[in-house]
């Protein structure tokens, strides 16, 4: 996979119509080479634009946060290697049954990695404690129950068990994550804000009031995340190429906005 600078920020393409993903694509030019693909956009457009994505060049980060049967998970991996994709996501809530399957699944495809999903940015440890997980000790926001970074740290463990290549986490446990992962996983994290409220998105560009556990990319990286993932920030700006390349240029390039 690809490491270069241009290939460690994602740019998300959190579009409902193939034709404004397009547009984006072909305005970026050669200043980004690798994009994210969830669910809305994949739904709307089809693989197609996938294909149309790789063959130009370009890394693709096929968002599917897969959470099914291990059989219907290997197949959905295999379909995402078939399209050329870089990195698929399994959801690791879904246990280590899936993440297996998806791991064996995806050894056919040598430029494909699994990434498992930790916990969303948007969620909080009360958002946990709702849901039935818990242990009764104090953590962050959660008043009573498990912390966020008790769950990431934990998930983490399990998907980094089950042979995963990476995970998705928040900027905030990134730190934490590379030294439980080691040098050689990918850390891939989305929810990153920039400096005026603008933010890196998680399906459908969501505002920063959803990303509860966010911090800025150059903090993401300096932590150990391998990538970043960006979404208005970039595909809202009015000079779109200029919003990247300050992204990438680290906090001496924001310092210019």
């Amino acid at each position: 996979m690809n490491t270069s600078a241009d290939h460690q920020v994602i740019v998300a393409l959190d579009f409902a119509d193939r034709s404004a993903a397009e547009a984006l694509v072909a305005r970026l030019g050669g200043a980004c080479g690798f994009y994210k693909v969830g669910l809305e956009l994949l739904t709307a457009a089809g693989p197609d634009l996938v294909r149309g994505l790789v063959d130009r060049g370009h890394e693709v980060f096929l968002d599917l946060k897969l959470f099914e049967i291990p059989n219907s998970v290997a197949g959905a991996v295999r379909a995402a290697g078939a399209l050329g994709a870089s990195m698929v996501t399994v959801h690791s809530m879904g246990g280590t049954g899936i993440m297996t399957a998806a791991v064996d699944a995806a050894r056919e495809f040598p430029g494909l990695r699994v990434l498992a999903l930790t916990v969303v940015t948007s969620m909080t440890g009360s958002d946990l404690t709702d849901i039935g997980i818990g242990s009764g000790r104090g953590g962050s926001g959660s008043g009573s129950g498990v912390s966020t970074d008790e769950q990431v740290l934990r998930l983490a463990r399990l998907a980094a068990e089950a042979g995963c290549d990476g995970v998705v986490g928040s900027p905030r446990e990134a730190g934490p994550l590379r030294r439980l992962l080691g040098p050689d996983r990918l850390i891939v994290t989305p929810g990153v804000t920039l400096p005026g409220g603008e933010t890196g998105g998680e399906a459908g560009g969501h505002a920063r009031s959803d990303h509860a556990r966010s911090d800025t990319p150059w903090a993401a990286f300096a932590a150990g995340a391998s990538h970043v993932v960006v979404g208005r920030s970039v595909t809202r700006a009015t000079d779109p190429v200029a919003a990247l390349r300050r992204v990438a240029a680290g906090p001496r390039g924001a310092a210019g906005r």
